[in-house]
């Protein structure tokens, strides 16, 4: 028996990769795969599971997902969206979802059936526009800040949405008002005691987590505090998910929100697959089928009401007619917090299975022509609304140079050498974002108004959330090779054509750096003495661009006079030496050209021949070593020790 379900979980994941490979080459989201994967899975497929056996696990997924939308719920950011967010955001939210409504009760539904439809018709999808929207540039456009602004609220409004569900959930008695009041008291109750335990407990907290230095702990720690919250909402007869909102929300101000974010996205992503997967096994697709022209009218419908719904609204706000109706395009989708809330009201029974299974069919379709609609939302606007005007009376759609994408420097480590190029920085007005795993540095950072964020630098997930494609320069200053290397792979990686600054203390790993995709690597003890050279020959008055040309050259030759130097009393064997060898008569050496000596076995470079108190630097190939011939070999002291012994001897 458990062979067999072990054999259903792998033949499940199968489809579901399967299904993502085929669907991303067409351009369509990876929750239509998981969707798709329920339908193959559930009792509409091979039954290998039912709903109910995938509920629990799946409700994992929701709780990390409110947790993150926590994380990225900003008051600041709010605050100064407030008239877009607050305004067209609760207007749409209200009239859609009243229209909605409406319709669903003229249609024999009832009052809570009806305000789960509406609510659930009112949503669009996040993910998919805002993906989308920053794939095409069009965040900072007008119409991508106003689409913003409406998902912005609508997220927020999935909070009441989710106290109010268990409210609704009477088992068939009627709403009662003081019942909905004390719920919603209670959720305030909640939210308070919530608020005062993450602003005197949880930093303290994670200060500890974040000194151990361990990634485990951390999301460990993540984890806990997602689930513990959501844990208490439940046990006060709330969702786990209005718990983890304000987890998150609570953290979100924090130094460690972008770790937060990428330490918990690997399991927010899973998880959430297998939510989307169990809400698939709730289509029934013979009943997809037998109503099939009615979730095509129906999707017709949502689509050109939503659309037509913002558009009126935008229009009204004093928006032209191309931006409204480019906005309500790339709004007119039903969202995949749609499907939490047909997922809790079925669970509730408040919605009819029926019912639940022909929304979702349309949240799905919607969600399928969504990135079509979304990619030509603008031209479908120019076409339609500029039909009937000329083209000089037109606004023009003006993008504003966005310093956050194009001038955007990433330094990566904040210590002695980060915190100068951040100074420096500063002076220019060139915008940087910094991101070091210091916690106490961190902290003092913040509360000092720089830029800068806890977290890993090593972090895909976390680099991606910094905004790594978009940054001009990266800077990495770590002192640790390994990790500058490991690093820089994975910028690389993520933005290959951005340029990669690295500083190492020497010029050790340097080839290996430049191999792993560095720009340029600047050894911090090599560049110091090239700096004291340069004061050097300009105060015995050597002109300033040829002392810049010869520092130019030797980084190029990769700093080839700062290595090789003649030891001391106290040899380091870990560095190069110089040393000279004098050709004697006898010399094994002497009448053999420099291309006659094996230099790279013997492991040491000719750096120079001396020849009559004449240096030439460096030798040709053809060039015939004589007797009384001085050679200046660079290696390791044993090396050099071999190599004067072959020269001498043979």
């Amino acid at each position: 028996m458990e062979h067999s379900i072990f054999i259903h979980i792998l033949s499940m994941l199968v489809i579901a990769i399967v299904a993502i490979a085929l669907l991303r080459r067409v351009g369509l989201p990876a929750i239509l795969a998981y969707l798709l994967t329920g339908v193959v899975s559930g009792p509409s497929g091979f039954h290998w599971f039912t709903q109910l056996q995938m509920q629990s696990v799946a409700e994992l997924g929701v709780v990390l997902l409110m947790f993150t939308l926590g994380l990225e719920f900003s008051v600041p950011r709010l605050w100064a969206m407030r008239r877009t967010v607050f305004g067209l955001g609760s207007a749409q939210m209200i009239i859609t979802a009243f229209v909605a409504g409406a319709i669903a009760m003229l249609i024999g539904q009832d009052l809570v059936a009806a305000v789960v439809i509406g609510s659930a018709i009112a949503l669009s999808s996040t993910a998919i526009v805002l993906k989308l929207l920053n794939e095409q540039n069009w965040l900072r456009r007008r119409h991508g800040e106003l689409s913003v602004s409406v998902l912005l609220f609508q997220d927020l409004a999935v909070v009441p949405l989710l106290i109010l569900m268990p409210l609704l959930a009477n088992d068939g008695t009627q709403m009662s008002f003081n019942g909905i009041a004390w719920g919603l008291l209670t959720g305030i109750l909640a939210f308070l005691g919530l608020m005062s335990f993450g602003k005197w407990i949880l930093p303290r907290i994670f200060d500890e987590v974040a000194r151990s230095r361990s990634n485990e702990l951390f999301v460990l720690s993540t984890l806990v505090v997602a689930l513990v919250t959501g844990a208490f909402t439940q046990w006060l007869g709330l969702s786990m998910a209005l718990g983890a909102f304000i987890a998150g929300m609570l953290l979100g101000e924090s130094q460690y929100r972008r770790q937060l974010e990428a330490d918990i996205r690997p399991f927010r992503d899973l998880l959430m697959g297998l939510f989307f997967i169990s809400i698939g096994m709730l289509l029934d697709f013979n009943l997809v089928m037998q109503y099939w022209w009615q979730v095509l009218l129906l999707l017709f419908a949502v689509v050109i009401t939503k659309i037509l719904i913002v558009h009126g609204i935008l229009k009204l706000a004093g928006e032209n007619s191309k931006i409204s109706l480019s906005t309500a395009i790339s709004l007119g989708q039903v969202g995949e917090f749609s499907f939490v809330l047909l997922a809790l009201a079925v669970n509730y029974q408040l919605l009819e299975t029926e019912v639940s299974t022909v929304l979702v069919a349309v949240a799905v379709l919607s969600m399928s022509i969504a990135p079509w609609l979304i990619r030509h939302s603008v031209d479908i606007a120019k076409k339609i609304s500029g039909s009937n005007k000329k083209p000089e009376s037109e606004p023009i759609d003006i993008v504003l140079p966005n310093t956050d994408e194009s001038d955007l420097v990433l330094i990566l480590g904040y210590g002695r050498v980060g915190q100068t190029i951040a100074r420096f920085l500063k002076t220019e007005a060139v915008p940087y974002l910094v991101l070091d795993i210091d916690p106490t540095r961190v902290t003092e950072a913040r509360a000092a108004g720089e830029n800068i964020h806890f977290g890993d630098a090593c972090r895909m997930a976390l680099l991606k959330k910094m905004g790594i494609r978009q940054a001009s320069l990266v800077v990495v200053t770590f002192c640790e090779p390994r990790q500058s290397e490991e690093c820089l792979a994975v910028a690389r990686k993520l933005a290959p054509d951005v340029k990669i600054l690295v500083r190492t203390r020497d010029d050790a790993n340097l080839h290996e750096l430049k191999e792993a995709g560095a720009t340029q690597v600047i050894p911090e003890s090599l560049e110091g003495s090239l700096m004291l050279v340069s004061q050097v020959l300009f105060k015995c008055g050597v002109p300033l661009a040829r002392i810049i040309k010869r520092l130019e050259s030797e980084r190029r030759n990769h700093y080839q006079y700062l290595h090789g130097f003649f030891s001391g009393t106290e040899t380091d064997f870990t560095l190069d030496l110089l040393h000279a060898v004098s050709l004697a008569a006898s010399a094994s050496a002497v009448g053999k050209t420099v291309a006659d000596i094996p230099w790279q076995t013997l492991d040491v470079e000719l750096r120079a021949v001396r020849r009559r108190g004449e240096e030439i630097d460096p030798p040709p190939p053809e060039w015939i070593l004589r007797r009384n011939d001085i050679l200046m070999l660079v290696g390791k002291p044993r090396s050099i020790e071999k190599a004067e012994e072959y020269l001498l001897q043979g």
